[in-house]
């Protein structure tokens, strides 16, 4: 990872780094990140993950974070471009302390949209397991395998060419139907997605869009970030500056 940046609330801020520039077939890339007591962290990648194809083997991302008491994580990431013939799979497992706090984002592709590349990956499978003090407040899978389910025009893949999961937990926050109408102000004004947000079953919320370019997804991911950051985290988004 980069050197890390301290900001004026006391945040660490970071980026994680592939000296590779993708992700290749049979590649396994394991992160582990714990966050001690009261610790700070804001973390993303100076772009987007791009997934080459496989001709064998998949290519394996796993990240797993310790979030202790009173900490707060803020994992933003850029997008997964899976090429045409990847095979990628991802696990997020993210364990928060009773009082820890997180931001995490989420998004990938249909591909290289520029190339005329739209769901020509071999597979992609993608998890994401939140745990509050042991007990889970957030499971989600998404698998897409086009050669075995092809894809439904109904399903809104020919018009939006992005995925993205917005999703916020906090053990001590009571503040949610307000971080939820704020997200939803975010969705509503935001054009070129397709968009809903709801509360979890408890201790937190998820937003979920469809965007239809890059700039739309990027857009919307900032703005649901500078939104969500000073009422769940106490502080105003920043600039991220990446170049």
């Amino acid at each position: 990872m980069q050197r890390a940046v301290s900001l004026d609330d006391g945040t660490a801020y970071a980026m994680l780094l592939n000296p590779t520039g993708g992700v290749l077939g049979g590649d396994f890339l394991s992160t582990r990140i714990r966050l001690a007591e009261g610790a700070r962290a804001c973390l993303t990648t100076p772009s987007a993950t791009r997934v080459y194809r496989a001709l064998r083997h998949s290519s394996v991302q796993e990240t797993q974070i310790e979030i202790g008491e009173g900490a707060a994580l803020e994992l933003l990431p850029d997008h997964v471009i899976p090429h045409a013939g990847a095979s990628f799979r991802q696990l997020l497992c993210v364990e928060l302390a009773c009082t820890g706090r997180a931001i995490l984002f989420d998004s990938f592709a249909a591909g290289r949209i520029a190339h005329g590349e739209r769901w020509l990956l071999r597979d992609f499978d993608s998890r994401t397991e939140v745990f509050l003090a042991g007990k889970p407040v957030f499971l989600n899978r998404t698998l897409i395998e086009p050669h075995v389910r092809p894809l439904s025009p109904d399903c809104g893949t020919t018009e939006f060419h992005y995925v993205a999961t917005a999703l916020f937990v906090g053990g001590d926050f009571n503040a949610w139907k307000e971080l939820l109408l704020a997200l939803h102000s975010v969705l509503s004004e935001q054009p070129g997605i397709y968009a809903g947000a709801s509360l979890l079953a408890r201790h937190g919320c998820v937003a979920r869009f469809l965007a239809r370019t890059a700039s739309d997804l990027a857009e919307t991911n900032a703005a649901l970030w500078s939104a969500a950051r000073p009422l769940l985290l106490g502080s105003p988004a920043f600039n991220l500056r990446k170049y």
